[in-house]
């Protein structure tokens, strides 16, 4: 340890010798009190840097899903592209019932993609809020439902060869084609089914050619035309619901 002291011009080139009595000990050990607020502070910090790693956290599982959800998107729109064809196929040689199976399928699996887009939406500007810390147990439900989703979404990208199946005569095609009549049945809204069946009569229609209809009166219909044309509508959709219940297949 070196020491610089100040002496007389006259001692100069002196030796001194000092005993250890001469010297003041300045303790380097901090006091309770000063390791106290670097302890909070390192604290602060570290409760700091949790929030903000949580929220990045989120927001890199976020950008994983959606990056999956585009690979499916462009996936699962090469199988709904056959299936669309196969509904053409089945109607041209009058197999509705197959045609109805294909576009139901094509139906719930476009309708998954969108609901998965909406919600990865929603977790987007949930996760860039500045009040993340409010709702980051729902971010974190909503990317756990975000994961089985897509996970589901997967299990629909069977390949050309199960869509294949939809059309199928054989023994295992018509397993399969049951499995997944099944399954839709459970899973598509009643909505969807309507549009499903209102895009079957528009390619029969469109396969069939044009249909001759009477000419659009030019006064308003009685009030028991309107209710007659109300109820036939209310048939139809019971008739829709029972057919979807059943849904036979043609041998």
């Amino acid at each position: 340890m070196t020491f610089m002291v100040s002496v007389p011009a006259s001692f100069q080139g002196c030796v001194f010798v000092l005993p250890p009595s001469a010297f003041t000990v300045v303790s380097l050990i901090p006091n309770k009190s000063s390791r106290n607020k670097e302890n909070a502070t390192t604290m602060g910090n570290a409760s700091s840097s949790q929030r903000i790693s949580a929220q990045d956290r989120a927001i890199l599982d976020l950008k994983n899903q959606r990056d999956k959800l585009h690979q499916y998107q462009k996936r699962i729109t090469t199988l709904t592209d056959r299936e669309t064809q196969i509904a053409r196929e089945c109607l041209a040689r009058d197999d509705r019932s197959r045609a109805l199976l294909a576009l139901r399928r094509k139906k719930y699996q476009q309708s998954l993609l969108a609901k998965t887009d909406a919600q990865l939406d929603q977790l987007e500007r949930l996760t860039g809020s500045v009040e993340f810390a409010l709702v980051q147990k729902d971010v974190l439900f909503g990317l756990s439902q975000g994961t089985k989703v897509l996970q589901t979404i997967h299990k629909e990208m069977g390949g050309l060869e199960a869509v294949e199946k939809l059309m199928g005569e054989s023994e295992e095609a018509r397993a399969y084609q049951e499995e997944v009549s099944r399954m839709l049945g459970g899973q598509m809204s009643n909505q969807d089914e309507d549009e499903v069946e209102d895009e079957l009569e528009a390619m029969q229609q469109e396969i069939s050619g044009p249909i001759r209809l009477p000419d659009v009166p030019t006064s308003a219909l009685p009030e028991a035309a309107e209710r007659e044309t109300q109820e036939k509508a209310k048939q139809r959709a019971k008739a829709r619901a029972r057919a979807r219940a059943a849904l036979p297949l043609e041998a």
